[in-house]
């Protein structure tokens, strides 16, 4: 944390220096002494300082200065900083106007020059004054922050870059902070656009898109070169473990995430069956080691950098980017993974991001303390969605179409939700409607059995009704199979027009596409297993195919 201002002025630049000395030597170890010499100087350092969120502990004002006394000037500080405590350096003649001061400005103290010895007639009623602030009052978080309404879906979305990506932020609800309101309103130039960002260097965004947000936090967006050995297009667990296995092998290596490194799995709120973690690990967690290790063998990761286009000319793989610029590679890797699928029922499109969200989305979670949460979907994930809400929630109620869960959610999760008092599950249920204005409010639910049709409040709905893979970027370019998983390896001779368009005399690699050297891992795959593991083991089996690859052309 930035170290809380004391800030002094004065006329004479000789008492000046010496007050800045003396507080200097006693306070400056736990504050910033800042001095200035006239109240107009101090009033713009006052403006500035506002606007970087720095926190004022103590005004340290001479009464007698040209233009604006220290009463004055402490009258108009406190607008800035109500909070801070004030001191007046005076005369004997200005006990007067120190007095009536303290009814008409509540000055705190006021101080007699000359103040020699400060040990006995400076520092003690100094440290009275910065004590009792920093009980009442303390030093405010510098860092990030964030300030919108909880109903706006990009003001979500911003949160959930941020925390996806282990970037610590302070969240501020203008619909509870007046001040902030006014700061965005004001900001916004009367448009009042949300989410407004706030840096601690003084500066901010105004709803920003994730790639200008991604460039003023310091996330690489960029590549540093035109050609690497290998590119891998998805950031989730298979990516990151191609990223790691690649770059410790000797390749050139560059990794594009769209959002955030971790993929769907860095949602997870706890795996509990990944090996070697008895007490399991959050998808964070796991995507931050991972990260932090890609890194350390000199991987380059491309956050929030949007991949469109994959192109083959010659042995040379070409990706295109969102804003026209190129890489090209020998090999590449496609784990781009997949994406929830979305629920198609009357008013949920509406309200998307104010109350409905997808997959866990856990920077929400805090925000339904003791309200009613449904989850919809009866996988692992659904599970783990679950389990991680009831911690918040009153009731968390699963949704789910089928007759049980046993068929689709691990034996180690069913047993946790029967043993959580706050979770039920109904099964052969579904979502009909979603109801609400501007967020969710009630929800419609069907009982398949029954045919029962029942209203129910609803302060959050968390969907995970299966996915759909993420491989647009190849639809012309591998075969796929009829929903859009890349098929590899002897898959692709499936049929026997497949078989004709494979133009190589070697058999493909087991993870190798249709177009040579390009592979897919992970749940984008077609017949992968999906579990973290799974991509984990496929990412890096992919490294030694792409080195048989890169022996054979």
């Amino acid at each position: 944390m930035a170290k809380p201002i004391i800030l002094t002025i004065d006329d004479e630049p000789q008492v000046l220096n010496a007050v800045e000395r003396d507080l200097r030597k006693k306070f400056g170890s736990a504050y910033r002494i800042i001095k200035a010499g006239s109240g107009d100087d101090a009033l713009r350092t006052l403006e500035e300082l506002k606007k970087r969120k720095s926190a004022v502990a103590l005004f340290l004002a001479d009464q007698r200065m040209p233009n604006m006394s220290g009463t004055e000037f402490l009258a108009e500080a406190v607008k800035y900083y109500p909070e801070a405590r004030k001191v007046l350096l005076t005369a004997y003649a200005d006990t007067d106007a120190a007095i009536s001061s303290i009814n008409e400005i509540g000055l705190d103290h006021y101080l007699m020059k000359p103040w020699d010895p400060p040990e006995d007639n400076l520092y003690p009623v100094l440290e009275d004054l910065l004590d009792d602030w920093n009980a009442t009052v303390g030093v405010p978080y510098d860092g990030i922050q964030v300030a919108g309404t909880l109903w706006s879906a990009k003001s979500h979305d911003t949160k959930d870059f941020l925390s996806r990506n282990q970037i610590p932020y302070k969240w501020i609800d203008i619909e509870k902070d007046a001040e902030a309101k006014a700061a965005a309103e004001a900001m916004s130039e009367g448009k009042f656009e949300i989410p407004i960002v706030y840096f601690p260097d003084g500066s901010h965004l105004i709803s920003p898109d994730n790639l200008e947000l991604a460039n003023k936090i310091g996330l690489q967006t960029e590549a540093s070169k035109p050609f690497y050995d290998l590119t891998i297009i998805g950031g989730g667990p298979a990516g990151l473990a191609a990223a790691v296995y690649g770059a410790s092998e000797g390749l050139t290596t560059c990794l594009i995430e769209k959002e955030a490194p971790g993929g769907q799995a860095g949602t997870s709120s706890r795996i509990e069956n990944y090996l070697g973690f008895p007490k399991g690990l959050s998808g964070a967690d796991l995507a931050r080691r991972a990260t932090i290790q890609a890194k350390r063998f000199g991987v380059e990761i491309l956050t929030a950098r949007e991949a469109i286009d994959l192109r083959v000319d010659g042995q040379y793989k070409i990706i295109t980017m969102k804003d026209g610029s190129e890489l090209t590679s020998h090999a590449t890797i496609i784990t781009s993974g997949v994406s929830t699928r979305e629920l198609d029922k009357p008013g949920v499109k509406k309200i998307t991001g104010a109350g409905i969200y997808y997959g866990a989305s856990l920077t929400e979670a805090a925000n339904y303390r003791d309200q009613e949460v449904y989850v919809i979907g009866g996988a692992n994930s659904s599970g783990q969605g679950a389990m991680f809400f009831s911690r918040y929630a009153s009731n968390v109620t699963i949704l789910v179409r089928g007759s049980g869960l046993e068929k689709s959610m691990s034996q180690y999760l069913i047993d946790q939700i029967e043993a959580t008092d706050n979770i039920k599950v109904l099964t052969r249920t579904e979502v009909v409607k979603a109801m609400g204005k501007e967020r969710l409010e009630k929800l419609q639910i069907l009982n398949n059995d029954t045919e029962k049709l029942e209203e129910v409040e609803a302060a959050a709905m968390f969907v995970f009704i299966g996915a759909r893979p993420l491989t647009e970027i190849v639809a012309n370019l591998v075969e796929r199979d009829p929903v859009g998983f890349v098929f590899t390896g002897q898959d692709i001779f499936t049929n026997s027009e497949r078989k004709k368009q494979w133009a190589l005399k070697r058999d493909p690699y087991h993870l190798e596409s249709s177009s040579p050297g390009i592979f897919a891992a992970g749940d984008v795959r077609h017949g992968s297993v999906k579990r973290v593991a799974s991509a984990v083991g496929e990412g890096s089996v992919s490294i030694s195919l792409v080195h048989q690859y890169l022996r054979s052309v």
